[in-house]
């Protein structure tokens, strides 16, 4: 006959949960994230950076970006506030559950068209004591001053970009400086794509930037260039000047965009100001 088999049984337990996991740790949990918090607000590069677990993961879901420790304290140097008028707030309290914290804080940046907000909301989970994953969901808001009375009317436009207040700030210094330098506005046939492609953004980007951020269309702020242009040329102009042929010079393809931006800009015809410019310059050389 043949030998009859042991029988072993064998007990499964549900997997036991993450030793930091649990009511107990949330008291714990608040006051690590209070310290990452603070560290922010503080501007406290080695502080954030100590409060980092050795096996962080950080996930930008907006920027699409995953990154460990050694990645972080470049991109935490340059998400933090560093001017005296920007600043990082709690937009609401810091809440907990066990091992995981949730928080959400605005940072502004002033620029030369009102008030740029960046907002987000973190899920941070604790492990050891210190940061050890951290998921930030965020958005980009622009408000422009407003009157008092209509603002509760205003709702901000939001970005889909991922981008960071302190990059949008970055990319309307490159677009300055690249506009000062290369005066790019002369060409007729410049597009957004080519201004995007010269300063190392995307088209989208560069479009936000122009409409939620400086407040304009792209063919707007390169017309108001264009403008500045000619009529610097004309106030330099010491004869009669011919003001159809500056305004092609300068990148005009179009005479009546350019007597439209003209007169929107100075609140008279090309003609009327340069015999303006003209008056002046005689009565300055009179005796």
């Amino acid at each position: 006959m043949g030998k009859l088999g042991t029988l072993c049984f064998f007990t499964f337990e549900p997997p036991m949960p993450a030793p930091d996991d649990g009511p107990e740790n949330t008291r714990a949990t608040g006051e690590t994230v209070l310290r990452y918090h603070l560290c922010w607000k503080h501007r406290d590069l080695d502080g954030v950076m100590a409060l980092y677990h050795p096996d962080v993961t950080y996930n930008d879901f907006f920027q699409n970006r995953v990154m460990v420790l050694n990645e972080l304290r470049e991109y935490v140097q340059s998400s933090m506030p560093r001017e005296p008028d920007e600043a990082l707030e709690h937009s609401d309290r810091i809440r907990l559950d066990g091992n995981t914290a949730f928080i959400q804080y605005r940072m502004t940046l002033r620029g030369s068209q009102g008030l740029v907000s960046f907002r987000a909301s973190e899920a941070i989970t604790v492990r050891d004591g210190l940061i050890w994953r951290v998921n930030e969901y965020a958005s980009l808001v622009h408000e422009s001053a407003v009157n008092p009375a209509r603002q509760g009317s205003t709702r901000p436009a939001v970005s889909r970009l991922g981008l960071s207040a302190r990059q949008l700030g970055f990319m309307a210094r490159d677009l300055q400086t690249y506009f000062e330098r290369q005066q790019p506005w002369l060409d007729p046939e410049l597009d957004l794509q080519q201004v995007a492609k010269a300063c190392g953004y995307t088209r989208n980007q560069l479009s936000y930037l122009f409409n939620q951020v400086l407040g304009q269309s792209f063919y707007r702020y390169l017309n108001h260039a264009r403008l500045r242009h000619v009529l610097a040329a004309m106030d330099a102009a010491e004869t009669s000047v011919k003001v159809d042929e500056m305004a092609f010079a300068a990148g005009f393809n179009s005479i009546s965009a350019f007597y439209s931006c003209f007169r929107q800009h100075t609140g008279q015809s090309p003609k009327a100001y340069a015999k303006q410019i003209s008056l002046r310059a005689r009565t300055q050389d009179a005796p």
